[in-house]
């Protein structure tokens, strides 16, 4: 483990403002595109190993500017999804994936259980702890999850912008939707660009919803969150919106801008 300033850092998952006094636990899985040195860049060239297929652009500097704004923990991933998703179980294929969208991932191909436990031991377990951890160090924790997407799926331009997504649990997803107009003129919309059947909600379903742990999903469009002013602009947007929108919910917990 290292300690840098206010953060954790390990081989695979990042805790940024561990002692955040904020009930919101911030999670950031595909926070980065790194893939070490052992795995040969899984057999890919540059462009997509730093492409939206290999993490979710300026989700990372989102959850951070959150983290600031609501003094709350965050926790994120520190190697590439195509690694390991964080936000998928062992047993799901996504997890491991041979193909992203159109893109086959090399490395990832044929993988035997051995080398599939390996990765769920190496990446996946103490992500999973170290999240685990933070959520029982929290007093009645509220789970908030940070994605950013492609504008651009399978040839088809998408008109969301912001997706407000959600399990079995809709407590905030609901308060936000109703609250958005308050807040920002984008095109908000409910469990999309993906939603339950997508197998996206893993996080919420593994950490927050077995505790009832008043949870949501957040996914950016990535072209709205490229550059620095705009993951400032976003984060504060966002964090002033989950404040208002949690004092809507009548959960108990600690919610509100305090930078």
């Amino acid at each position: 483990m290292t300690r840098v300033g206010t953060s954790i850092l390990e081989n695979s998952f990042q805790t940024i403002n561990p002692s955040g006094a904020s009930s919101v636990v911030l999670v950031c899985e595909h926070a980065a595109h790194f893939i070490p040195a052992q795995f040969d860049n899984l057999g890919l060239p540059s462009e997509v190993r730093k492409s939206h297929v290999a993490w979710d652009p300026g989700a990372m500097e989102v959850a951070r500017r959150l983290s600031e704004k609501l003094d709350a923990a965050l926790v994120a991933g520190t190697v590439s999804r195509l690694v390991y998703d964080c936000n998928r179980p062992p047993s799901s294929p996504a997890a491991m994936p041979e193909r992203s969208e159109i893109i086959d991932i090399p490395g990832n191909q044929g993988l035997n259980a051995s080398a599939r436990q390996e990765r769920v031991e190496m990446y996946y377990e103490p992500f999973r702890a170290a999240l685990s951890d933070r959520i029982k160090q929290t007093e009645n924790p509220v789970m908030v999850t940070i994605h950013s997407f492609t504008p651009i799926y399978h040839g088809a331009r998408r008109s969301v912008e912001i997706g407000v997504l959600h399990d079995t649990d809709s407590r905030l997803a609901d308060a936000m939707l109703q609250s958005a107009a308050a807040h920002t003129q984008a095109n908000v919309q409910r469990n999309q660009p993906y939603g339950v059947n997508d197998g996206v909600t893993h996080t919420l379903q593994e950490h927050a919803i077995p505790g009832g742990h008043a949870n949501v999903m957040l996914e950016i469009r990535n072209d709205i969150i490229e550059t620095r002013d705009q993951q400032r602009a976003m984060g504060d947007m966002l964090a002033g919106w989950l404040a208002d929108a949690f004092s809507q919910t009548g959960v108990k917990g600690n919610v509100q801008c305090v930078a």
